[in-house]
């Protein structure tokens, strides 16, 4: 309070009019009562201002929201209209959106086999022809209707029936390599999320068991064949030049026997060197015996080293897909001419690559086009 009186002492005016002096006196309480009044006048027009400001803008929202819920009211009197105005002309839509599912589907993954394994999952084609009959003969006007729902239970079984066939030459496969096809393609949860958006709504949020079925069959295959595409199964370089196998072996520079840990695959300085399979480069310089090599890991401990290069063509952290150049064939560390050496190594231990390069070659074909790997001229063959 004392500091607001500091603001307004009392004054005092001198004025001098025909000879004659006068004091008008002015005190601090009549100065405090003439600010109030000033900035009252000022508070208040700046509120009034601020609510004519909020009133636009509320008027505003309201007329945009009134436009929305006349929007959505008119959508959705237009879909009970169409659907009140006969269920044939509903089921000749959804039955063409049907046949560009199928088509759709079926563009992406080929044309389906004539013969799918049986018992991954049950047909229910006969039931379904059932299913349609009694509703023809109880509520005829929705036999188009069940119809469609027949064929897309068909269609899913069919897709179920297929995702699984894929799934079992893929574990076939990898049980032939020696490995764990639930190891290898074990998921990795620890770097994923998002919102909850259910596939069904209502209050039971209930979903037919054979689209639940097909979902996790389709989740088996894709695991399954993201993993093959991080085993080796690109020729690193020609076949046809393969001058030294895996195993024991007499040495090139000392005569006697010895362990190879690789194939080695001949040819001339410079020749382009292709990633056998999906991973990230782990180490690229030199290595004692190896001289220039690249390593790449391709997951759950299974690595693959190239050696004896001439050049680099990859960086440590770079993710390459298989057949991606990574380098070119040359005769540096513990070579007797030029050639690469190439290992597969599974927690460290060096194995054969020839069993990886020559196993089941169309299903890594398949896996590697669906992962959008690949190069086509290196395949094992």
């Amino acid at each position: 309070m004392d500091r607001v009186h500091s603001w307004f002492p009392d004054r005092e005016f001198f004025m001098r009019s025909n000879g004659h002096v006068r004091f008008i006196r002015v005190s601090a309480k009549l100065q405090m009562r003439v600010a109030g009044a000033v900035a009252g006048a000022v508070l208040l027009w700046v509120l009034m201002m601020g609510w004519m400001v909020i009133s636009q803008a509320i008027a505003v929202y309201n007329q945009a929201s009134l436009l929305e819920r006349e929007a959505a009211v008119a959508t959705a009197e237009s879909r009970v209209a169409k659907y009140r105005s006969g269920l044939g002309s509903v089921a000749s839509d959804l039955a063409k959106r049907q046949d560009f599912i199928e088509k759709s589907v079926q563009g992406a993954i080929g044309q389906l086999p004539r013969t799918l394994p049986s018992g991954t999952v049950s047909d229910s084609t006969d039931e379904a022809g059932k299913t349609v009959r009694k509703i023809s003969m109880i509520l005829p006007e929705a036999t188009g209707l069940a119809k469609i729902e027949a064929r897309q239970l068909a269609f899913i079984e069919a897709l179920t029936r297929y995702a699984d066939m894929r799934s079992a030459r893929a574990e076939t496969a990898m049980r032939r390599l020696g490995l764990n096809p639930r190891v290898v393609a074990a998921s990795d949860r620890s770097a994923m999320g998002g919102p909850l958006i259910p596939m069904t709504t209502g209050q039971g949020n209930t979903l037919d068991p054979r689209f639940a079925r097909f979902g996790a069959s389709l989740a088996r295959m894709s695991a399954m064949e993201h993993a093959l595409v991080r085993i080796p199964n690109t020729l690193p370089a020609s076949v046809d030049s393969i001058s030294s196998g895996f195993g024991y072996r007499v040495d090139p520079f000392t005569g006697g026997g010895a362990f190879h840990a690789g194939l080695d695959f001949r040819g001339p300085i410079g020749a382009p060197i292709r990633a056998a399979a999906a991973g990230t480069v782990s180490f690229t310089g030199a290595k004692q015996g190896y001289g220039t090599c690249v390593e790449i890991s391709h997951g759950n401990g299974l690595m693959t080293r190239y050696a004896h290069m001439s050049r680099i063509m990859a960086r440590v952290g770079e993710v390459v897909g298989p057949g991606r150049v990574i380098g070119a064939i040359g005769s540096s560390g513990r070579s007797t001419g030029p050639h690469l050496h190439f290992e597969v190594r599974v927690a460290d231990r060096p194995v054969d690559p020839r069993p990886f390069l020559e196993a089941m070659p169309h299903v890594f074909q398949e896996a590697n086009a669906r992962a959008g790997h690949g190069h086509p001229d290196v395949r094992a063959r």
